[in-house]
């Protein structure tokens, strides 16, 4: 409450609903990185945003409707960060420094991205069980960046910087899932984000035709000494 410039007269704190979602919306993700989306409740995400259960339920009438929502609000913020990216490329034009970007954003490779990575994937697994997760729009995200994908290789291969045979939905079909791959790699500790970061920029590599591969983890390390 404030005074509206009348004496002892108050009027309501205007509430930004938007930026409360968002709120909740980071707190399940805070939830589901820590301790797995399997401990995630309407309780839990209330407690961990510091609000009262029945704020939570005003907003998300089900835990399915707040998943969801902090599902579209993570992806958001990727694709944000993408972007900003993007924006901040020298030769913001060029579509291998774009890959690249992508690269960057996709592997789990920071606190950020491996948050993103990380509550991304218990997502997927869970929706392969749960019903009322499966209908919702689960896939559109990734639908929409193999899209922007599919376009900047085919800006690539209209300036003959990629072989003009190359299926370019394919390719970009094959980039995603081969991050996907990778990502859940370092996740479980088979590989580091550096290695894990040297196999797709090889991929790309190969993509582009380059006369020679990228330097390998360590390689610029071990030769120096």
């Amino acid at each position: 409450m404030k005074l509206d410039g009348r004496e002892g007269v108050t009027v309501p704190k205007r509430v930004d609903h938007a930026q409360r979602r968002a709120h909740i919306a980071d707190a399940l993700v805070r939830v589901a990185a820590r301790d797995g989306l399997h401990a995630v409740t309407m309780r839990a995400v209330a407690a961990e945003a510091g609000m009262s259960l029945n704020l939570v339920q005003y907003y998300f009438d089900t835990k399915a409707q707040l998943m969801h929502a902090a599902l579209q609000h993570l992806e958001q913020q990727s694709h944000e960060r993408w972007s900003a990216r993007l924006e901040s490329l020298e030769n913001p034009g060029s579509a291998r420094a774009c890959l690249e970007a992508f690269v960057d954003e996709a592997l789990p490779v920071d606190a950020d991205s491996h948050t993103f990575r990380l509550v991304w994937t218990s997502y997927a697994v869970l929706a392969m069980t749960d019903p009322e997760l499966a209908e919702q729009p689960f896939v559109e995200g990734p639908n929409r960046l193999e899209r922007q994908l599919t376009h900047i290789l085919a800006t690539a291969q209209a300036a003959g910087e990629i072989a003009a045979y190359l299926d370019a939905s394919a390719e970009a079909s094959l980039l995603l899932s081969l991050s996907h791959g990778v990502g859940t790699s370092v996740l479980v500790g088979q590989r580091s984000a550096a290695q894990a970061r040297y196999v797709m920029l090889y991929h790309l590599s190969r993509l582009f035709n380059d006369p020679t591969p990228p330097e390998t983890p360590g390689q610029h390390l071990m030769a120096v000494s």
